[in-house]
């Protein structure tokens, strides 16, 4: 309780969020899952939990493969990749599309600079509460922080593609300062 009145807390604040806009609350320990992935065309299985394994995930959920919003989502993303490895963490796309539209769109779009899921089942989707409420057959714009021990410490939602990457870099710089020994 103390992390989230001394960190999380103001980083919501500061956000102008509350933890009640989430999918998932603040302090939740986010679902590990396994699930085909494609980086730069090459396909191969994501695990969530080895990612964890080297420090925080940014993970966003979006709506469609090549749509407008999801592939300014997603250059914005590609472009701020080295900011994110330059804290230790790394950043993952989901999105119900299959794995054949994945591994174009993590090519083309994200210029193969991090992985994106194809979770044409929609598990992952379900798992993270990220399906949209009127059109549950795609997943809904949001992105999550999640620490090294599993728990979710930020969560932005918005169809808006615009401000994932600023508010989730932010939260992982905020994550970082609050570390003991930094």
């Amino acid at each position: 309780m103390k992390l989230f009145k001394s960190v999380v807390l103001p980083m919501l604040l500061a956000f102008g969020l509350s933890a009640a806009q989430a999918a998932l609350d603040i302090g939740e320990r986010a679902p590990d899952f396994t699930a085909d992935a494609a980086l730069g065309g090459k396909t191969f299985r994501y695990s969530l939990g080895e990612a964890l394994a080297k420090g925080p995930v940014v993970l966003y959920f979006f709506p469609a493969a090549f749509t407008e919003g999801c592939s300014i989502e997603a250059h914005e993303f590609a472009e701020a990749i080295d900011q994110y490895k330059a804290l230790g963490a790394s950043v993952v796309g989901v999105s119900g599309d299959d794995l054949e539209l994945i591994g174009r769109f993590s090519a083309q779009v994200c210029q193969s600079r991090f992985p994106v899921v194809a979770d044409d089942k929609r598990q992952v989707i379900k798992a993270f509460d990220a399906a949209m409420r009127k059109r549950p057959e795609y997943a809904d714009r949001v992105s999550y922080v999640i620490a090294p021990d599993g728990k979710v410490v930020y969560t932005y939602m918005s169809l808006n593609p615009h401000q994932h990457v600023e508010r989730t870099l932010a939260a992982v710089q905020q994550w970082v300062k609050a570390q003991p020994g930094r």
